[in-house]
């Protein structure tokens, strides 16, 4: 991206308007995955979260939006989309509990200890570097095409960083599971939640049925535990609006419960 290119920005919101972000006008736009993501971490009053790849800061904005006295730090390898992190976070009044530093997590700076956080979430580029051809914009590449160490560095740098029994939680594509899992696995992560994620239903028919076209995955570092696989969220209707569900989350705020047991707390909790 040129300077003349990052220069320009828009400004939209998240979150039915709660959050208001600043990002670039061209190049990479932040879509409703670190709004999904964001909404599926545990976190609570008084914790402390960390954000790997926190882009322009949509993730962290709206996971600090959720939880009061929550701490979150932003870690972004893009100068630009670290600034643009940081002023975003005062634009929301929220720089007391949002601290954004510029840096590499392969080379991390000494302000990141391991075992730190209670919370780690990433969404990591998508496309490996081996297979793909990366966009013009430098900044584009950095936010969709893995580095040299592949998915596998990023998982490795979240469990380092999270303390023992806190949670890790990623969003990706499904054909990338069996490396998610491996690396848990390596790692000594457990307990490990499968979210689907569905653009439509995908069990209405031949003109709709589809597979998933994203997943979250979380697990909880230092803790064993059976894999458990969610029946996840559709997302659209047939006419493509959001359903019930997805709109709580991605217009409403609400949290994301990804396990079977916080989903039916939730719903007794909203039928009390």
């Amino acid at each position: 991206m040129s300077e003349s290119e990052s220069a320009r920005v828009t400004s939209d919101t998240l979150l039915g308007g709660r959050v208001a972000l600043q990002q670039p006008a061209a190049g990479y736009r932040v879509a409703i995955d670190p709004v999904l993501l964001a909404a599926s971490v545990p976190a609570s009053d008084g914790e402390r979260a960390l954000d790997v790849g926190c882009g322009v800061g949509a993730g962290a904005l709206c996971l600090a939006s959720r939880v009061n006295g929550l701490q979150v730090t932003g870690i972004e390898i893009e100068r630009s989309f670290a600034q643009q992190a940081a002023d975003n976070a005062a634009l929301n009044g929220l720089e007391d509990r949002i601290d954004v530093l510029l840096g590499d997590f392969e080379r991390p700076p000494p302000k990141l200890a391991p075992k730190s956080f209670d919370h780690v979430f990433a969404n990591p580029p998508f496309f490996e570097q081996k297979s793909s051809q990366p966009p013009s914009s430098r900044a584009r590449a950095q936010a969709t095409v893995e580095g040299t160490g592949g998915l596998d560095a990023w998982l490795d740098f979240c469990t380092r960083m999270v303390r023992p029994g806190g949670s890790i939680t990623i969003i990706h594509r499904p054909e990338r599971l069996a490396q998610i899992l491996g690396a848990f696995s390596l790692s000594r992560a457990g307990a490990v939640i499968v979210y689907p994620l569905w653009s439509h239903n995908p069990f209405g028919g031949a003109r709709t049925k589809r597979a998933a076209n994203r997943i979250i995955v979380q697990a909880t570092a230092e803790h064993g535990g059976p894999l458990q696989l969610s029946g996840g969220m559709i997302l659209h209707e047939a006419d493509g609006k959001y359903t019930h569900a997805a709109d709580r989350v991605l217009r409403g705020g609400s949290a994301l419960p990804l396990s079977q047991d916080e989903e039916q707390e939730e719903e007794r909790e909203e039928e009390s």
